[in-house]
């Protein structure tokens, strides 16, 4: 019922979101990402982290702030501490420790295959398929505004200040030439308006990046410490080993 319902609203956005889509709507086209991270977390929740789905939605919820996504750094230190206080068995070690970097670092990459759902999945590319299709369309009302611009220019050169007769139409055509620099403006602070969102969206991804990059250093780290541990303990046998068929070797 869950998948049936994602995969109903995923196809309507698909036929929703374009429309609302318009070249300077930022925040519209932020909400949809949101709404479709929401959706593959709630969605593959279960399936993901089974059977601690009911600790991690308590975590991501209590994890979202005022953009509605989760924090995934919030997020890890909730679930750290439910499932540290419950030793109970499962497919992510019975070892409270290490159940719960386990967990967290599933968390920290189900994050982030959800935004990457937000933003090259079936809605998100049907969002920034009309994005683009809007920014060629602004950019070819910039160069025809600016040709009529151009022309109307033209015309008030051509019109000498001591033709009274033409004083008025000096007038309209400076108007009018001020009016098509305000819509060039106009426009092109939307082309501005998608260049901040897309800079604030590249830097969410490096973001997540860099905390999956910090899970691998920390896991390679906690891996050499393993080994060096386990050859020093090696190495401590051996030299035991040693000192008792030493000491057996003088009994004789």
């Amino acid at each position: 019922m869950q998948k049936t319902t994602f995969l109903t609203f995923a196809l309507s956005s698909i036929l929703v979101l374009p429309v609302t889509a318009q070249l300077g709507n930022i925040w519209t086209d932020f909400k949809a990402y949101s709404v479709d991270l929401q959706s593959y977390l709630n969605t593959f929740l279960k399936e993901t982290l089974s059977p601690l789905e009911l600790q991690t939605k308590t975590a991501l919820e209590s994890a979202k702030g005022d953009l509605r996504i989760p924090n995934p750094n919030l997020a890890r230190g909730t679930v750290n501490s439910a499932l540290l206080l419950d030793s109970v068995s499962d497919k992510f070690e019975n070892n409270p420790v290490v159940r719960s970097t386990l967990v967290s670092n599933e968390i920290d990459r189900l994050i982030t295959r959800g935004a990457v759902e937000g933003f090259i999945g079936f809605s998100g590319q049907a969002r920034y398929k009309n994005k683009l299709k809007n920014t060629e369309i602004t950019l070819a009302n910039i160069s025809n505004i600016s040709q009529e611009a151009n022309g109307i220019f033209s015309q008030i050169l051509g019109i000498s200040p001591e033709n009274t007769a033409l004083s008025a139409l000096l007038g309209q055509n400076q108007a009018n030439l001020n009016l098509q620099a305000i819509k060039i403006q106009s426009e092109q602070s939307k082309i501005m308006a998608e260049s901040l969102a897309q800079t604030m969206q590249s830097n969410q991804f490096l973001q997540y990046s860099n905390l999956n990059l910090a899970n691998i250093s920390q896991q390679i780290e906690e891996t050499n410490r393993t080994r060096r541990l386990k050859t020093s303990t090696e190495a401590a046998r051996l030299l035991r080993a040693s000192a008792q068929i030493d000491l057996f070797g003088r009994e004789y």
